[in-house]
């Protein structure tokens, strides 16, 4: 059995996923909540941005994470079909449960399990295609009930988001509620790690491989700029109810003035449009 190592350069790994985490779900509630609050195409734009922002937020957790882990004595490269299919996954599986409890509003509770459990489902499946995508000389095992319970934390952690999504409003309620979804997603992604043992196997085949600092580092770093600078154009940017104009139609005439006739009892409504006669005019005319 190879010697496995979580954190092979220490708490930077971590440190960082953690915190990429953290804006991918800070973009993604903003995004959602001002989806929620928007109607037609535009609503189907944010509920996009926000998918893409939490599953790459959730995706360069993962990968950002496994460039501190190692086996001792071998080296570890990834398949960049499989790699680039865990990201496509995470992006997709978000998307299915941001979409369904955006849409799905008249049975809130229901639309908020199924999109929870949907998207649970698919993050684990992004966590395991990714371990899936290293390669290395030997076999990956995994425990089983360690497996089940990362899954049931992605449950967990995806429910969570999407109810924080529906739920949270305002700035500093998703400051306060995007580190909570972090450590939930660092929390699977560790959960999975600790269920994996690796039999070597020097005779197994590692050609097809990329090296991470080749391909994973660079993808990675790009897509934790992408979530860095999304979060920070909501950070700078004013409410939605702040932000958004007042629609000025065609101006509306204005009411009719009052005023008061003699010998009367209350006003009378004189048209704006009639114009008041000359005193010497009227008394002609009598």
């Amino acid at each position: 059995m190879g010697e496995i190592h979580h954190a092979d350069h220490g708490w930077v790994t971590p440190a960082v996923s953690y915190f990429v985490a953290c804006l991918g779900a800070f973009v993604a509630l903003r995004s959602a909540r001002w989806a929620l609050v928007s109607h037609g195409r535009t609503k189907a734009v944010w509920l996009l941005f926000a998918s893409t922002s939490l599953g790459a937020g959730i995706w360069s957790m993962h990968f950002i994470a496994m460039l501190g882990f190692s086996v001792t004595g071998i080296e570890i490269t990834y398949q960049p079909g499989l790699t680039v299919l865990s990201l496509l996954v995470a992006v997709a599986v978000v998307g299915i449960g941001l979409f369904t409890v955006g849409y799905w509003r008249r049975r809130p509770l229901l639309a908020l399990l199924a999109g929870g459990l949907t998207t649970g489902l698919g993050v684990a499946a992004m966590h395991y295609l990714g371990m899936a995508a290293m390669v290395l000389p030997g076999f990956l095992h995994y425990d089983r009930f360690t497996v089940w319970l990362s899954v049931a934390i992605a449950v967990f952690a995806a429910t969570a988001a999407l109810w924080a999504a529906l739920n949270i409003r305002g700035t500093l309620a998703v400051l306060a509620a995007a580190p909570v979804m972090g450590v939930a997603v660092c929390a699977m992604h560790y959960t999975g790690m600790a269920a994996l043992s690796v039999r070597l196997d020097l005779s197994h085949s590692t050609q097809n491989g990329v090296m991470a600092l080749e391909f994973i580092f660079p993808l990675g770093v790009g897509l934790g700029c992408y979530v860095f600078f999304g979060a920070l154009a909501f950070a700078v940017s004013p409410s939605k109810n702040a932000s958004q104009p007042v629609l000025v139609g065609p101006a509306a005439p204005l009411p009719p003035r009052a005023s008061f006739t003699p010998g009367g009892t209350g006003p009378s409504r004189v048209p704006p449009q009639q114009p008041r006669r000359p005193v010497g005019e009227a008394r002609a005319r009598r």
